[in-house]
């Protein structure tokens, strides 16, 4: 069962007969938690840097900035837990990382307190007033880009009251301070990374948000430059608010009013977010899904999250092929286990169209979603690989008896997100993704009525449902209902060694649906190759989801894609831009981490 453990709040303690109107007037730093900003240099704009790995003794934290990394670091060090750590890397990754994650977006968090596994849901919901044509006009689905920069897009933000949840059961330090760091960096300024000046600069939606045209460009149109220190006034305000006063912060009052007005008003297409959908938001604590495989058990997150049975279906039928050795080619897999894998993935994403999507609306197969990774319908699927690629021709199979009939949902796009993930000294663990789908979101800016520069974005979360509600009369499983959750693809995963029950890794990655495949193929690397945790991150990827397959650009040999073409596969190469974040548990009980070199990730711990 799920533990609901609470633990004390050791340095709240101290202050606990202060008042409400007292504690306003209290600086951060009294609280015992004294943050000092680190003087970082942004990454080099090469899109690859090759980093060595990080080992530790006894705590690590992988996250996707260097100074959100640092800051999770500073409260490992301060005494704080893996929960505690996760807060203050989300809220930094928020101020300089916004094209990826934020307050604004939503999460799944698995926790792990050296007993038990939790699942914490911050998915974001679709308004009260959405309906099954939200993205439909005249008969037919918006263009992808209209429908995510809009007021169409926007869920309702979770991520916030997720974080609130999961530290009211778990945290060791007080919410307050876990926002210094963040707060500083807002109020101080940081130096721009490259990966955000580039993002900048390829977006051409974002300038036409009146708040964010003028905030991240010049009068000209050009980003901010690299290395140019910004500061962020009105989210230094808003994380001020939300220090003090919770999650109400965002959910009610005027941050609220504003969040509901910037969406009302879009100029091209206005949502109907209301205060209601805001305040009446819940984080769920979900039954993680634990699954065997091999000497591991492998956690992850359940629907509406696609991630975990979609890796562990490709990874279950991938164990009934004949055993390859998979010969490294230039660092990649050879063509032979390519072929396996591929295949293996057409047949998921296959079951993954059909039939997952939020299990408030939608009911497992069989009653049952562990049915979908059943040994021996994993081995039925298997079964159906060939020597040739079965190309666009995967067909869901049928895992459980279903009362009612889906249609399986058209391939759309997915983007986005950030990964974080923490060992902490006293072994708990977290694997946290976190997103805001789209980079920047729905191009809508905030600034909390503060009428500040700056503020946080606002997600298009929205645009993961189907856009079409039915297909020949049949509804969607994914299609778009009031209050419901859209499928994800995050796959947050902590790993544990069936026979001794101890932690083994903390890992996952950004990167829409392919975050699926990024985790599959480095949990394969990690078991069945024997590679470091940074080895494992560092392979080129190939990726399919159904149709046209798609290899790392310049990772691959020509041989290599030349095999594959001639079993069939329709192959293209280009950028795969994962965000993979990995801490392993050593043999002899220290730690080592590894976080992707396609992006500015870094690792940190003692």
């Amino acid at each position: 069962m799920v533990s609901k453990r609470v633990v004390s709040k050791r340095v709240v303690s101290k202050k606990a007969t202060l008042t409400f109107a007292s504690l306003l007037l209290i600086p951060l730093y009294s609280w015992g938690f004294s943050y000092e900003a680190p003087a970082i240099t942004p990454e080099v704009g090469s899109g690859y840097e090759e980093k060595p790995g990080w080992a530790a003794s006894s705590f690590a934290v992988a996250a996707a900035n260097p100074l959100a990394t640092d800051a999770g670091y500073q409260v490992l060090k301060a005494g704080g837990n893996a929960v505690d750590a996760a807060v203050a890397v989300q809220m930094v990754l928020t101020l300089v990382e916004p094209q990826s994650s934020g307050i604004g977006g939503g999460a799944f968090l698995l926790h792990y307190d050296g007993s038990n596994v939790q699942a914490y849901d911050g998915r974001e919901t679709a308004p009260a007033a959405a309906t099954g044509e939200l993205f439909m006009e005249d008969g037919e689905p918006l263009a992808f880009m209209d429908a995510v920069a809009s007021g169409l897009s926007v869920g309702v933000p979770g991520t916030l009251k997720m974080l609130e949840k999961a530290h009211a059961e778990h945290g060791q330090l007080s919410w307050e301070v876990l926002f210094e760091p963040a707060i500083v960096l807002a109020e101080e300024g940081f130096a721009v990374s490259q990966r955000l000046h580039t993002s900048l600069a390829n977006d051409e939606a974002l300038r036409h948000d009146p708040l964010a045209s003028t905030f991240y460009y010049d009068a000209s149109g050009e980003p901010i430059a690299v290395g140019e220190t910004l500061k962020n006034p009105a989210l230094a305000t808003i994380f001020r608010r939300i220090a003090r006063e919770g999650s109400v912060a965002l959910h009610e009052g005027d941050i609220a009013e504003d969040l509901v007005h910037r969406v009302q008003t879009h100029s091209a297409r206005p949502g109907e977010m209301t205060l209601d959908d805001l305040s009446g938001y819940e984080a769920l604590e979900r039954e993680p899904l634990c699954t065997p495989w091999q000497q591991w058990d492998v956690c992850g997150f359940p629907p509406p999250s696609s991630g975990h049975i979609t890796v562990m279906q490709i990874l279950g039928m991938l164990d009934q092929q004949p055993l390859l050795e998979a010969p490294l080619d230039n660092g990649a897999a050879s063509s032979g286990w390519l072929h396996q894998f591929l295949e293996s993935s057409r047949l998921a994403f296959a079951d993954r169209g059909r039939y997952i999507a939020d299990p408030a609306f939608v009911e497992a197969p069989g009653g049952d979603w562990s049915l979908m990774l059943a040994p021996e319908y994993l081995a039925n699927r298997s079964a159906l690989i060939g020597e040739e690629s079965m190309g666009e021709g995967a067909e869901p199979g049928n895992p459980g008896e279903q009362t009612v009939s889906f249609a399986s949902q058209p391939e759309q796009p997915e983007y986005g997100t950030s990964h974080i993930s923490i060992v902490d000294a006293e072994g708990n663990a977290v694997a946290m993704t976190t997103t805001i789908e789209q980079a920047f979101g729905s191009r809508i800016l905030a600034d909390g009525g503060t009428g500040l520069p700056g503020g946080y974005l606002l997600n298009n979360e929205l645009t993961d449902f189907s856009f079409v509600p039915e297909i020949d009369g049949e509804p969607v499983a994914n299609r778009v209902e009031p209050g419901k959750r859209p499928r994800s693809s995050m796959a947050p995963t902590l790993v544990f060694d069936q026979d001794s029950g101890e932690l083994v890794a903390s890992l996952g990655s950004p990167g829409g649906a392919a975050i699926i495949h990024y985790t599959a193929r480095t949990l394969v690397a990690m078991r069945d190759w024997g590679l470091s945790a940074q080895t494992a991150l560092n392979l080129p990827h190939a990726i399919t989801l159904g149709g046209d397959v798609s290899v790392e650009q310049g990772r691959f040999s020509e041989a290599t894609i030349e095999a594959l073409r001639e079993r069939g596969h329709t192959v293209n190469e280009r950028d795969l831009t994962s965000g993979l974040q990995a801490i392993m548990r050593l043999e002899d009980g220290s730690l080592f981490g590894g976080a992707d070199p396609r992006r500015e990730g870094v690792v940190m711990g003692d």
